[in-house]
């Protein structure tokens, strides 16, 4: 067992200005989405090239009012990848559409643009690709086909703040972009999202569809009315008072994740047989840095020997076609062999901004007794079966 303070694989950095003025928003008795938000909106809109930006409660939130948008519902189809959090496809199913898959590219692990052509069909509205990890998507081509095809995009970039695609950041260009402040994302507000827009057009539907469909003319409940079943996925300005505080840092942030796997790479011990995420240290934001161990290694056995390393492990993602709810969907085992085989395989190692040079060297010292302990007893429980 180790004496050394347990390392998770990721931690928010809050400093103590933020912290304070969380504190101010508190007393000011005004908690809830106000004017914090407005100012939290419009730092993100100039940071993404003055594109409309509406603060949200979450990215999920952000993808199923994106769907709305788009006018995406019943049997209607949207492409995406297996691999990512199963609310990418759970957005789907509840605006009343059909989740269509398409398999993951080996090298990216981000969906196959490839493939897609091969999966559009009539009922099809829109592709929701996934920056894995905060690698981007190839932009060109993805838009090229949505364009050729008439089809909305809806990037889920949950992953991706302060990640760029051919020097432009994520949510500056494209389509309907739903960006996450997760508390385990690059930056935070502990919980909440933002949707970035086309027009004030789409903006003000966005809001419509943010809180209940409520208009109000005037500060009279008299002439207020509801245009649409809207939902509830407001910001509150504590949590927008966080992401006030987090935006002068993602920069330095950014920077700070390209080093961790710059030295992650220099240093890792390549013999044994895991497989490394694409080297990308212009465009990714390095949200995570996830290995493949070698096929066959039982995953659970190696987490739990870094665990005693002192070393937290993630697994971001298994390929959800495999559980219970799309397999209803009549999706099975060998549909997307190449989702499969990183689902089963995959492990996020500790990545996370204030992490210090000698944490990345003591994960990888735990690394080779961790992944010989798992594959050893892969190999037991082989010889015992046969």
């Amino acid at each position: 067992m180790t004496t050394s303070p347990f390392l998770p694989f990721t931690r928010p950095s809050i400093d103590e200005a933020t912290i304070a003025a969380v504190g101010e928003v508190l007393r000011s008795g005004w908690i809830t989405s106000g004017p914090k938000v407005r100012d939290f909106e419009a730092q993100l809109s100039a940071l993404f090239g003055g594109r409309p930006v509406r603060a949200l409660s979450s990215a999920t939130g952000g993808m199923e009012i994106a769907l709305a948008l788009a006018g995406v519902g019943a049997d209607d189809e949207v492409i995406t990848t297996p691999l990512s959090w199963v609310a990418t496809a759970n957005v789907v199913l509840r605006a009343g559409a059909r989740p269509v898959f398409v398999d993951c590219d080996a090298r990216t692990r981000n969906i196959d643009l490839e493939l897609i052509e091969a999966a559009i069909t009539p009922r099809t509205r829109a592709i929701m690709p996934v920056d894995l990890a905060g690698l981007p998507v190839d932009r060109d081509r993805l838009y090229a086909i949505a364009t050729a095809r008439r089809l909305r995009v809806i990037e889920d970039a949950a992953q991706s703040m302060g990640a760029n695609w051919a020097g432009r950041m994520i949510g500056s260009c494209g389509d309907l972009v739903s960006i996450s402040f997760h508390a385990n994302k690059n930056i935070t507000s502990a919980e909440g999202g933002c949707l970035v827009l086309n027009d004030e057009e789409e903006a003000r539907r966005c809001e419509l569809w943010r809180l209940q469909g409520a208009v109000r003319h005037g500060d009279s409940w008299e002439g207020m009315d509801v245009t649409l079943a809207g939902g509830k996925h407001n910001l509150t300005d504590i949590a927008a008072c966080i992401g006030l505080g987090q935006l002068p840092h993602l920069a330095a942030f950014t920077a700070r994740r390209r080093e961790l796997a710059r030295r992650y790479f220099a240093r890792i011990d390549r013999s044994l047989g895991c497989e490394l995420p694409l080297e990308d240290y212009t465009q990714s934001n390095w949200h995570m840095f996830q290995l493949l161990l070698p096929e066959g290694a039982e995953r659970g056995v190696f987490i739990s020997e870094m665990r005693a390393a002192g070393i937290g492990i993630g697994v971001h993602y298994p390929a959800m076609h495999l559980f219970t709810l799309f397999r209803r969907l009549g999706f099975g085992p060998g549909d997307f062999p190449v989702a499969e085989r990183i689902g089963r395989s995959i492990v996020s190692l500790p990545m996370f901004a204030v992490m210090q040079d000698g944490d990345v060297d003591r994960v990888l010292a735990a690394l080779p007794a961790a992944v010989a302990a798992a594959t050893k007893t892969r190999a037991a429980s082989g010889a015992r079966r046969a």
